[in-house]
């Protein structure tokens, strides 16, 4: 059984930190750096659609943010813990929603490309 968990989330002010984690489990993420899958985050504020945030690949080398949070939020991975984080600094209250970590062979932008997905952690930014 493939399995995605987030943690860290919370209700923060403007300009504070948190740090989100996703642990992975089960057969397809026991294999050397997590079975080879690129690893999103993703966040959906009410009423919106949900829009990646952040996108690190199999080997940890290569990184792509949102434009918006470019230079705020860190995407890191410790294999050989199976988790993925997201350090996220200098909140702000468009930054509000439920993030999402999934698992995926490509690194893409698009929802579509990704196979797993977790149950999501709620961030609050309060102005």
């Amino acid at each position: 059984q493939v399995q995605l968990v987030e943690s860290g989330g919370g209700l923060v002010h403007t300009g504070d930190s948190l740090r989100l984690s996703c642990a992975a489990s089960g057969h397809t993420f026991r294999s050397y750096a997590m079975g080879g899958y690129a690893m999103g985050w993703f966040r959906q504020a009410p009423g919106k659609e949900r829009e990646f945030v952040a996108v690190i690949s199999w080997g940890g080398g290569n990184t792509y943010y949102l434009d918006s949070v470019r230079g705020r939020f860190t995407i890191s991975r410790d294999s050989a813990k199976n988790t993925v984080y997201l350090q996220m600094n200098s909140l702000k209250p468009e930054d509000t929603g439920v993030y999402y970590c999934a698992a995926g062979r490509v690194m893409a932008r698009g929802t579509s490309e990704y196979n797993y997905w977790g149950q999501g952690t709620q961030v609050t930014v309060s102005s």
